[in-house]
């Protein structure tokens, strides 16, 4: 066989040559026509990979992961991020799904950037040390591919290049959602701020004697139960049996589930009408839903039920609210109450929407109004204000802090970073989560000045938290408990009027027994 190969191909200068150039081609074809991934994985952008048709990773350099309504901000961070590198700095990683299907989601997403890159451009400009270097990481669909990206956090967080120090965003509460806040916390020792997960799974329990299910965990946005007592408070008690609980069953789904038992308040029932429950497909896909809505529709119109506590996402809330209004009910008008996911339920809404709410032309009154708490909202300060003779400072701070953010993002002094909306209090909220974390590594480099503080320094800050050290964030005093617990923080009750198809602001709510927060956000002893 050697011998055949050596007189076919090498035993002459010409064969040699003819030889030389046919492997030569061969190669070349080879490099056009196969990719060059093969074998190894597909780069959407630096620290980025594709998997399953998404970009997961973590990327701080202005990559976009393929949604042009963060483009503008990505850049801006990516500038923000070049002005730090080379002094010292600690690395913040916003972690949320960056690939969003609908353009009502693509919305809320640039809100919760924006939040973000105004909280680091802030606490940039503050004569505090270390600088904050902010980067993004795509955690995939409902945080599908979490476990992979927080192998990246963990390289980040062991570099003394990056130090890693905080994970935020946390925007659904899900089951893989938990999965990693355990993990970062618990195995990692990464300290996390959530500043948009509302479920009571994600929190950890108080009182002296509980233990911390989450180490190093804290948050910026009232529990589902904290909004429920404070709904409560701000009702001033509304008879069970003139309410009724419509709640989804999907599996997985703990803000869904968390919002349900907190709207029930004991696990004895109603006196009143018995629960309507349906069950989603998915958080944005309505699927077959509008069927059991219209059952459910025609169950409610035969009972005493005028008030609708509805425990389920927004896709599901809108398609709740058409079917409800669709039933014909001797002039019958319904309020549906629910949690903070609903605060982008306008952005769902149609013309034919609002025109259904609205019911029959001419009532004096809509067929159905949404109201829901909202961890912040943009008119909350100065309204409370307006009818204070005294100017607390649990009103006065928050409103200042406010205007800034809204200077700021009006005079564009960090940049153009798209269209600015604060009335669904995602920006609001992922800034003050920013804020607390600026406020944290301040404190803890304080006591080791001119080195990067570990990040177990970091997260025994959170308890320090409250009084002096409070953190006058737009959506109010953020003052934790040392479960990591915001304390009495207020939350808004925002009304959507089919009338006017706006957003009114109805008052601020406190979870403690509706009493404000008290004076410097001393947390009382008994709480953490």
């Amino acid at each position: 066989m050697l011998n055949w190969l050596y007189n076919h191909l090498w035993a002459t200068r010409l064969k040699k040559a003819v030889t030389v150039l046919v492997v030569v081609a061969v190669g070349t074809a080879a490099g056009i026509l196969v990719p060059q991934n093969v074998g190894g994985p597909d780069t959407c952008a630096d620290g980025v990979e594709r998997h399953g048709g998404e970009c997961i990773g973590v990327n701080g350099s202005g990559y976009d992961f393929g949604t042009p309504a963060i483009a503008k901000v990505s850049d801006a961070i990516a500038k923000e991020n070049r002005r730090v590198d080379g002094r010292p700095h600690i690395t913040v990683a916003l972690m949320l799904p960056l690939q969003p299907e609908s353009d009502a989601e693509r919305e809320q997403l640039r809100s919760d950037v924006q939040g973000a890159y105004l909280g680091q451009y802030r606490a940039n400009r503050a004569e505090e040390k270390p600088l904050i270097r902010l980067v993004l990481a795509n955690p995939g669909r409902n945080y599908g591919r979490q476990a992979r990206v927080v192998d990246d956090l963990a390289e980040l967080a062991d570099s003394p290049k990056h130090n890693l120090r905080a994970v935020t965003g946390f925007n659904l509460s899900l089951r893989n959602t938990v999965d990693a806040v355990d993990r970062l916390t618990n195995e990692l020792n990464i300290p996390v701020l959530i500043s948009r997960a509302s479920a009571d799974e994600l929190a950890n329990p108080e009182g002296r004697e509980a233990k911390p299910r989450f180490k190093g965990l804290a948050r910026v946005i009232p529990t589902n139960r904290q909004q429920a007592e404070a709904l409560a408070a701000f009702h001033g008690g509304l008879p069970d049996e003139k309410t009724v609980l419509v709640k989804d069953t999907r599996p997985d789904d703990i803000y869904v589930d968390s919002l349900a038992r907190a709207f029930s308040r004991d696990e004895k029932g109603r006196p009143g009408a018995k629960d309507q429950e349906f069950t989603s497909p998915s958080i944005n896909d309505p699927g077959e839903t509008g069927n059991d809505f219209s059952l459910i529709g025609h169950n409610i119109c035969r009972s005493p039920a005028q008030v609708v506590y509805f425990a389920g996402r927004p896709v599901h809330l809108r398609l709740f609210a058409i079917k409800l209004a669709e039933v014909s009910c001797h002039g019958k008008r319904y309020k549906i109450v629910s949690g903070s996911g609903a605060a982008t339920l306008d952005r769902y809404m149609s013309d034919a929407d609002w025109k259904k709410l609205q019911g029959d032309a001419g009532a004096r009154h809509a067929a159905v109004t949404v109201q829901y708490t909202a961890p912040g909202h943009p008119s909350a300060w100065s309204r409370e204000l307006s009818g204070e003779k005294e100017r607390p400072a649990y009103l006065t701070e928050p409103q200042k802090e406010l205007e800034e953010l809204r200077s700021l993002a009006a005079r564009q002094g960090a940049g153009d970073i798209g269209p600015v909306q604060l009335d669904d209090s995602r920006t609001m909220l992922v800034h003050d989560g920013m804020r607390t974390i600026a406020q944290a590594v301040f404190m803890a480099n304080a006591q080791t000045p001119g080195a990067v503080p570990p990040r177990e320094r970091v997260s025994a800050q959170w308890p320090r938290l409250e009084s002096a050290h409070r953190v006058a964030g737009t959506s109010g005093w953020v003052c934790l408990t040392n479960a990591g617990n915001p304390y009495d923080k207020p939350v808004a009750v925002v009304e959507l009027d089919p009338r006017t198809r706006r957003l009114a602001f109805a008052g601020l709510a406190w979870p403690e027994g509706g009493r404000s927060q008290p004076k410097d956000c001393v947390v009382p002893s008994g709480t953490g």
